[in-house]
Parts: structure tokens; C-alpha cells; sequence
């Protein structure tokens, strides 16, 4: 009897995985970025209308390892690895650098799909470290810009972003907590709210109007919200690889680590090559 019963249990775990599959290194994401969120993976460059500063994003996201069961969930194990950099514009071509994030970190995803939706959840753990570059410095004078001096700024995070997608559109939620945090008097909780919508199947296969939002609060001196819109259009697919050419309203405190305590508003235009 014990014999038939292990018997029957080997049986039933083989053709189980049999039914499921790894793949190491997938081609796509199994949760791709949120477009309005700032602080997602990109390559590409965002210009603002309003003063005489750019965007530079140079970085991926990558899933190394995808786990597909029979009742259509995937599971996802990768790493991200990137950098946002604050330039002017000056004459004869040359954009100084100003300052420079650096971010590196790892995910894990879990996706459950149905007919005409999806829902899932990331998680991220990672490390921000920010510095001035010496496009801040003026070597006329010998000081650093606007008198404004380097400083330490530095953040280990856990975050955690459900979603719920129906047909084209998403809405996710998160949550980060801040384990380690320098300065110490930055707030270890912020809040998060966002949605994007692709327009699919309106002008052709490879062409996508979309639109998106993200309002995160966090607190310095008190909770604040960061407020980012975005809409576009993209070349390729929706939610996988092409290109997107995109406008971009932002208001909230700065993005850049050494700026943490700035408030900043303007408008952008830009692209982003999704990979």
C-alpha cells in the first residue's frame, strides 16, 4: 500500500512539471515597467521645455529565470541595473554632467493571467547612492556650483507594487521602506498610486498612444506628493520592446539624490528605447 501510494505521488509530481517550464533568460519582462513611475528602468533622454536642463538614462532591467505553471502564473527572478543623470545644455554641443544615481538592485515577480486581464505583484530590493559630477563644479572660481557642495546620499530599499490589468489598462499600488537611509532624517515610508492605459489596435499593430500617472509620497520634513504624468506614443510593442517618444509633466521633489530636499516643475519631452 505504501509502495502504490509513493508510487502515485511520484507520478503526480512528474506530470505536474511536465505541465510547467523554466526559462532562463527570457526575451521579454514579465512585468514591464510602469511608464510614469520616474524611477523605472530606461535608455533614452528626457529634455525640459522650461530651463536648461536633461535627463540621461542608461540602464536595464532584465528577467533571468521564468517559472510558467499550468494555470497560467509566471514567476520571475531578475536584476536591475541602472543610471539617471541631470545634464545642461551649453554651446558648440557639450552637456555638462551635473549629477549622477546610480542604481542596482534585484526583483522578483509573480503574474497571473486570465482572458482580457492580469494581475500580479513586484518586488525590488535595491541601493541608490547620488553625486555631484564635475559638470557642478566651476573650475573659474574653484566651487562648486550655486554654492551648493557634495553630500552623502544613500538609500537600501524594499519595495513592493502590486497590479491589476484590464484589457489595456493597469493600476498598481506600492509601497517602499527605507532599511537604511542616509541623511537619517529622511523618511523610511512612502506611498504610491499609478495607472497607464496603451491605446492598442487604434492606428496600427506597431503604433500605441498611451498615457500614465504616478503620485508617490514620502515624507523629508513632512509627507509631500511627487506628481509624474506622461502620454506618447510608441513604435513596437505596447508592453514589450520598442520605442517610445513621449511628453512628460513633473511636480515633487527632485529625483536626484544630492537635489532630495528641491522641489521641481516642468515639462519634458523625450524618448525611451524599451529593451
Amino acid at each position: 500500500m505504501k509502495i502504490n501510494l509513493i508510487l502515485f505521488l511520484v507520478v503526480l509530481s512528474v506530470g505536474s512539471f511536465s505541465q510547467s517550464k523554466f526559462e532562463l533568460f527570457p526575451s521579454a519582462l514579465n512585468i514591464h515597467p510602469f511608464a510614469a513611475n520616474t524611477l523605472e528602468p530606461r535608455v533614452g533622454t528626457l529634455f525640459q521645455l522650461n530651463n536648461n536642463e536633461l535627463r540621461l538614462d542608461i540602464g536595464n532591467s532584465l528577467d533571468i529565470l521564468h517559472y510558467s505553471t499550468e494555470n497560467s502564473i509566471t514567476y520571475s527572478a531578475g536584476a536591475d541595473f541602472f543610471t539617471y543623470t541631470l545634464l545642461r545644455g551649453e554651446k558648440e554641443f557639450h552637456f555638462p554632467v551635473d549629477a549622477v544615481d546610480y542604481l542596482f538592485g534585484i526583483n522578483i515577480g509573480i503574474k497571473a493571467k486570465a482572458d482580457f486581464s492580469d494581475y500580479g505583484i513586484r518586488l525590488r530590493l535595491s541601493h541608490i547612492s547620488a553625486h555631484f559630477v564635475d559638470g557642478h563644479f566651476d573650475h573659474r572660481q574653484a566651487i562648486w556650483r550655486d554654492g551648493r557642495d557634495p553630500r552623502v546620499y544613500s538609500r537600501e530599499f524594499i519595495e513592493i507594487a502590486p497590479y491589476y490589468s484590464l484589457s489595456d489598462l493597469r493600476v498598481y499600488l506600492g509601497y517602499s521602506y527605507l532599511f537604511h537611509v542616509d541623511p537619517t532624517y529622511i523618511g523610511r515610508n512612502s506611498y504610491q498610486f499609478g495607472f497607464d492605459y496603451f491605446f492598442n489596435n487604434i492606428l496600427s499593430d506597431y503604433l500605441h498612444p498611451y498615457a500614465g500617472y504616478d503620485l508617490k509620497i514620502s515624507k523629508i520634513d513632512k509627507y509631500t506628493g511627487n506628481n509624474s504624468f506622461v502620454a506618447g506614443i510608441k513604435i513596437g510593442n505596447s508592453r514589450g520592446r520598442g520605442i517610445s517618444i513621449y511628453y512628460n509633466y513633473y511636480s515633487g521633489r527632485s529625483i536626484h539624490g544630492e537635489y532630495f530636499d528641491y522641489y521641481k516643475t516642468y515639462s519634458a519631452v523625450g524618448f525611451n528605447l524599451d529593451l
